[in-house]
């Protein structure tokens, strides 16, 4: 069955067609990318998506959104379009469709990639669990995090807001990253450290310890700067970023009960040649009584170049073609 998949963020709208059976997804398509901004509507970038193709759209569709899929209308974050799940047959012309979670669109994708997308980080170098949990921690603009329970040939999707669990500090230097933290957010979540834009609140905060003064600098060149190891205060900081990566991620597996652990999210790819090398598998392990069984849970990185396209390709074959 061929579809259209649509991963839908607050800067850009990817679409591909995608051929599902049996409950999977056995081909997607090159993706084309739009930006939001430059089309006043979903249903006018879906007319695009038809125009660059040239011919008529299949009438089926897996619609992943960066936003809770709840209520009557839908509002992303950071993106002008509203949407109204009970006028897509309406709008888009379809007969069949899915909507999922931008992040529950990636434990989609997790659970259905096959092992050679999934690169070993840290633990075992073994394929991920057939039966148990799964936990997927994804560093991007946000922190997501998701789980997925594995029984018997089938796998259920739970989304979850793990990533404003509250941050907990594991040394001396930490505890003065916090202090610092707590002057600009009353309540700090791990998010506020780990995630894209986190990286500067490391960095601001280390920077404060150290006495030193620092120039305002964007996120993206924070993080060239970091990964080059051109600053070393900006190393410094992407340092403390993989070890408490390592230490949620590690918490929310013994939290979620997992036998198995991804990393995703945009920042995910950038840092997978660091984070092996990094503190993250000695902060992922060091559970007291609990590193022995730390030890044992194989930590994967999703490296699928699409995997919200993919993942809300799974979604809709899970829901419709099984």
């Amino acid at each position: 069955m061929e579809i259209v998949a649509v991963d839908i963020g607050g800067t850009h709208a990817r679409f591909a067609l995608a051929e599902v059976v049996g409950g999977r997804v056995t081909a997607l398509g090159n993706a084309v990318t739009l930006k939001a901004a430059e089309h006043a509507s979903f249903q006018l970038a879906w007319q695009a998506f038809a125009d660059t193709l040239g011919f008529q759209l299949p009438r089926a569709a897996a619609i992943a959104l960066a936003c809770p899929i709840d209520g009557e209308v839908l509002k992303l974050t950071n993106n002008p379009w509203i949407i109204r799940p009970a006028l897509i047959p309406e709008k888009l012309n379809v007969d069949a469709w899915t909507l999922v979670n931008d992040f529950g669109a990636i434990g989609h994708a997790v659970a259905q990639v096959g092992e050679d997308q999934l690169a070993h980080i840290a633990g075992p170098d073994r394929p991920l669990p057939e039966n148990g949990v799964i936990t997927i921690v994804g560093p991007g603009t946000g922190l997501g995090v998701a789980h997925i329970l594995r029984r018997h040939g089938r796998y259920h999707v739970i989304e979850c807001e793990g990533g404003h669990i509250d941050f907990a500090p594991l040394d001396d230097l930490e505890d003065a990253i916090l202090r610092r933290m707590r002057l600009r957010y009353p309540r700090v979540s791990v998010e506020r450290l780990i995630s894209g834009p986190g990286l500067f609140n490391i960095y601001e905060a280390l920077a404060s310890v150290e006495g030193r003064s620092i120039d305002p600098i964007e996120d993206k060149a924070l993080w060239e700067a970091a990964i080059a190891g051109k600053d070393s205060l900006a190393a410094a900081a992407l340092d403390h970023f993989c070890l408490s990566l390592g230490a949620v991620a590690g918490d929310l597996a013994l939290a979620q009960g997992a036998n198995g652990v991804v990393i995703a999210g945009g920042i995910g790819p950038r840092i997978a040649h660091l984070l092996p090398s990094s503190g993250f598998a000695n902060r992922f392990t060091a559970k007291g009584r609990f590193a022995p069984k730390m030890a044992d849970i194989p930590v994967r990185l999703i490296t699928h170049p699409q995997p919200g396209l993919y993942g809300a390709s799974a979604a809709f074959a899970e829901e419709h073609t099984r």
